[in-house]
């Protein structure tokens, strides 16, 4: 690692997210990022690139597979046949960790906001590939993993998503 404090080292280049105390790696694990790869402009559907800080943390205590929309839990719990029955959404499940951009005019304020590009950690339904780009933006994580990270993660932890 490059700066210390960083805590969660995103590589849009390996689709890996991994977890570094004190210089330590703990954990590491597959994710899945943009399948319009990086970029930092609104609407773009790409990965923003940068040092981030994780704004808000939602859904702890939830059900794995709970699903959300507009960061609020529906009600609804994933299945298969919930994905068949609405095959246009982007899941966005079991948690999320919120991200803010820490560089203005890179990942902060104005056309590159990531916060007001709502871009997220968050679970996926288990059948999604891991290690491939294939969200819209947000970084997407097997469910099990990311219960497991989010545990072990505060608001306000530092976060470097390299492109």
């Amino acid at each position: 690692m490059e700066a210390p404090g960083v805590v969660l080292e995103i590589s849009l280049a390996a689709q890996r997210l991994y977890h570094w105390r004190d210089g330590a790696l703990l954990s590491e694990y597959p994710v899945s990022t943009a399948r319009n790869g990086p970029g930092e402009r609104l609407g773009s559907g790409c990965t923003p690139r940068g040092w981030h800080g994780v704004r808000a943390r939602i859904g702890g205590g939830a059900p794995v597979n709970t699903v959300f929309i507009r960061r609020r839990p529906t009600g609804e719990v994933y299945s298969p046949e919930l994905g068949r029955q609405y095959p246009e959404r982007d899941w966005i499940l079991t948690r999320i960790l919120w991200l803010s951009g820490l560089e203005p005019g890179r990942n902060r304020l104005g056309d590159v906001d990531t916060f007001r590009r709502f871009i997220y950690i968050h679970g996926t339904p288990d059948g999604t590939p891991m290690g491939v780009p294939g969200s819209r933006g947000c970084v997407r994580m097997r469910n099990s993993d990311l219960v497991e990270l989010f545990d072990q993660v505060s608001a306000g932890t530092r976060v470097l998503i390299r492109g």
